[in-house]
């Protein structure tokens, strides 16, 4: 299907690897620029070829922390003219309130809640200045399925769920639109991986990690393609009329009544 979002340009963060590369390849696709962020550049540059290679958009590269103090207002300097910005830098620990520590907690919103705050600030009152753009932030289902076991991560994305549907609620008026993705689990790098450790430590063996999989619905984990391709449709003009909004791709966990 042609999004029509050739030529639309757009800024990705945490688009190294995992959602955020999918995303990127899905915009990629539709012939939109890049601009690509992420804390490694290594992992950027690569990111960088493959797309180049294979969709022959351009592909310009930012490594950099976004939690640090000014780099949302750096990039909007630099990034002006972004029609399309998605948030999805940052993640958030597993524990409980004894056992995430001030330090820790901090810094993960730094990254996540603070990130996304001053992502989308700076680069709504550029997109508000040309009354058009569309702002994506992902965030995760345990914002809306609160566990005591995740509670920073879920008070974090129910946060920012809050953000997402305020701001977008009032950017019509703007030309704006802001919307949110909750994903529910995710077959990235990241979770494979902590899958493999779960599965060496219960079962003695790591290539059994997919007997985790089975308490989700369908049997299975999300994979990166089925969010890359909601967010491509969001950024769409075929979503004109949809703002201040989260969209939900879990699979139903979240009414199910159990996260697990």
């Amino acid at each position: 299907m042609d999004l029509k979002l050739k030529g639309r340009t757009a800024l990705i963060t945490g688009a190294s690897k995992g959602i955020g590369y999918s995303i990127a390849q899905f915009l990629a696709a539709e012939g939109c620029p890049l601009h690509l962020v992420a804390r490694s550049q290594p992992d950027l540059e690569a990111a960088r070829e493959r797309i180049g290679r294979q969709y022959g958009v351009p592909v310009a590269i930012y490594p950099m922390n976004l939690a640090e103090r000014g780099r949302a207002k750096e990039l909007a300097a630099t990034c002006s003219g972004i029609d399309i910005l998605v948030n999805n830098a940052g993640s958030i620990p597993r524990g409980s309130v004894e056992e995430i520590e001030e330090d820790r907690w901090r810094e993960s919103w730094d990254l996540k809640v603070f990130g996304y705050i001053n992502m989308s600030r700076e680069f709504y009152r550029l997109m508000k200045a040309r009354r058009g753009g569309v702002i994506i932030n992902i965030l995760g289902n345990g914002g809306e399925a609160l566990d005591a076991g995740y509670i920073a991560g879920g008070a974090g994305n129910a946060a920012l769920m809050a953000f997402t549907r305020a701001l977008g609620g009032q950017s019509a008026k703007d030309g704006v639109r802001v919307v949110g993705v909750n994903p529910g689990p995710v077959a990235t790098e990241r979770l494979i991986g902590l899958m493999q450790k779960e599965a060496a430590t219960r079962l003695g063996d790591a290539s059994r990690w997919r007997e985790f999989e089975k308490g989700f619905p369908f049997g299975r984990a999300a994979t990166v393609e089925e969010i890359g391709a909601t967010v491509a449709l969001l950024a769409s003009d075929l979503s004109s009329y949809t703002t201040g909004t989260v969209i939900t791709i879990d699979g139903g966990m979240v009414n199910r009544g159990s996260l697990i």
